[in-house]
């Protein structure tokens, strides 16, 4: 056996047919790789003698980067205290900052931004112009008597978070599961004759992937426009070969990039999770659905996808393509051209729909606040679908007093996980939820992926939000709100299928586990925030 750093005792035989011992010298790994260093460094004499340099000065130079490192802390600590949400987030970073800045320090500007600061300026900067197409969005629903008259309080709340108005004489199509959704998809697209804009926050290069490319090169052939978002980081495996395959076709497709510009180096931590589809101004699409063969239940290793998308037209549509147009005027620096901003009534239906397009650039937590006050206005139910159940305190708190007057409320989760952190949270509510009468499902017959919510009997909502931290604060996200006794009447009936298909999650579970995992339970819970 030789040792590294040693002389290794070999033979080897001379002229005269003897046999004599010789010696090797093996040198240590560590010794090659400094060697390789020093030849790469010797190539390059200015960082040759930045090398020899440091060596020479090797204290000096560890002191300057402690220095450096706890007055990076300190100042971002600052930060941290000045804009963190909660006090006890505040608490968090300015300790974790200043006594291990290495690590807090890079983690603060990847994880603790809480605004889109980009998105933010060119929204201000570039309000001026998407403006005329909002306001002649506005008069026109005015001059058609599209509005809905503002009688309800809690209708006006949704509208200032929407910060876009209710309308009427709308239609809304649900569409359960992928086979139904992505069928109507292609056929709007199939029959658009002006332009089409596609967005999604997950994008596969695989069959139902290929079809969504080869349908939109036949439309950008026939001369159609193509309008084409993704998110960077949602399809990281997405392959060039398909964009250039799409762009050389004529398709303008941009990804979402939350890292552009000089102050967005970091904000790796948003992400667009809209998915939307809107044809010549006339249809849109919202929901679940991202593009890939999972989403049609093709995955084995997955099975069924319970997901659910919404087809709507109507003046509503206009609402979801200026969601669209704001994001593409981030992704692509430009205004869309010439789209059609005249809104239509639906045929014999006087359905009334507010689209809801929240996101880390807006004044106030949209998204959180959206539901927050959803469940404050229950008075007899709210039902809430959503693969990811990881609530804040208020939210918590909200749903608990629902219950406490007397609102039924049911959470449907899926029964398997695809993200194991979040599905460990969500057992550390079962206890409370459970002491409160609330009632949290766990969806056995595949993977339940739909966001969905049910107020009463007249209020409905189906959209791309979970219900967790991420959706609430960090996310682009869009939901459809319907006022509407007779769609509500749909969502219930899906709903009540869906319970059928599901079971009753008990607080006995947790507690029947062994300590390891209820101990991992605490620890994802503490993690809620990043979720």
């Amino acid at each position: 056996m030789c040792v590294a750093g040693t002389k290794n005792p070999g033979t080897r035989t001379t002229g005269d047919g003897t046999r004599q011992r010789e010696f090797r010298v093996v040198s240590k790994p560590g010794s090659r790789m400094k060697q390789t260093v020093a030849d790469i460094l010797s190539r390059i004499p200015f960082l040759s003698r930045v090398y020899r340099w440091g060596k020479a000065h090797r204290k000096a130079v560890t002191r300057t980067i402690v220095v450096v490192a706890h007055l990076l802390g300190a100042l971002t600590s600052v930060k941290a205290i000045m804009e963190t949400r909660t006090s006890q987030g505040a608490v968090a970073w300015a300790v974790s900052l200043n006594t291990c800045p290495y690590v807090a320090v890079p983690a603060y500007w990847i994880f603790g931004q809480k605004s889109f600061v980009g998105y933010v300026k060119l929204r201000r900067s570039e309000s001026h112009e998407l403006d005329p197409f909002i306001r002649r969005v506005g008069k026109d629903f005015a001059r058609g008597n599209f509005l809905v008259t503002p009688d309800a309080v809690d209708r006006s709340v949704f509208e200032k978070l929407a910060k876009l108005s209710m309308s009427r004489y709308n239609s809304a199509e649900l569409l359960i599961d992928g086979e139904k959704t992505f069928d109507a998809i292609f056929e709007e697209i199939e029959a658009a004759e002006d332009y089409v804009l596609v967005q999604f926050y997950i994008v596969r290069d695989d069959r139902l992937g290929n079809r969504l490319k080869d349908l939109l090169l036949e439309k950008a052939a026939e001369g159609v426009r193509v309008y084409f978002i993704y998110d960077e980081i949602g399809s990281y495996n997405l392959p060039t070969t398909y964009i250039t395959d799409l762009r050389d076709g004529g398709v303008d497709i941009r990804p979402f990039n939350t890292r552009q510009g000089s102050s967005n180096r970091f904000q790796i931590n948003f992400r667009n999770h809209r998915k939307i589809v809107v044809a010549d101004g006339k249809v849109a699409f919202v929901g679940g659905h991202n593009v890939g063969d999972e989403y049609l239940g093709l995955d084995k290793t997955v099975g069924r996808w319970r997901d659910t998308h919404v087809k709507v037209k109507g003046p509503i549509v206009l609402a979801v393509q200026l969601a669209f147009a704001e994001d593409w005027n981030w992704a692509a620096d430009s205004i869309l051209p010439a789209l059609n901003w005249k809104p239509q009534r639906a045929a014999q239906e006087n359905l009334k729909a507010l689209c809801l397009p929240t996101g880390p650039a807006d004044e106030f937590e949209s998204c959180s606040l959206f539901f927050l006050h959803s469940i404050n206005s229950a008075k007899d139910r709210i039902w809430i679908a959503s693969p990811y159940f990881v609530p804040d305190e208020q939210i918590m708190s909200a749903l608990i007093l629902a219950s406490l007057r007397g609102v039924d409320v049911r959470i449907l989760l899926p029964e398997n996980p695809d993200l194991l952190l979040v599905y460990l949270s969500s057992f550390s509510y079962l206890a409370t939820a459970e002491k409160a009468g609330i009632e949290i499902y766990r969806y056995t017959d595949g993977f339940l992926h739909q966001k969905a919510m049910l107020v009463d009997d007249n209020i409905s909502a189906i959209g791309t939000a979970n219900f967790d931290n991420r959706s609430f604060r960090l996310n682009f996200e869009i939901t459809l709100l319907f006022e509407d006794t007779g769609f509500a009447s749909q969502v219930e009936a899906m709903f009540e299928q869906d319970f059928k298909d599901s079971r009753l999650a008990l607080a006995s579970e947790l507690e029947d586990h062994s300590f390891p995992f209820r101990f991992a339970v605490k620890c994802a819970r503490l993690l809620a925030p990043i979720q």
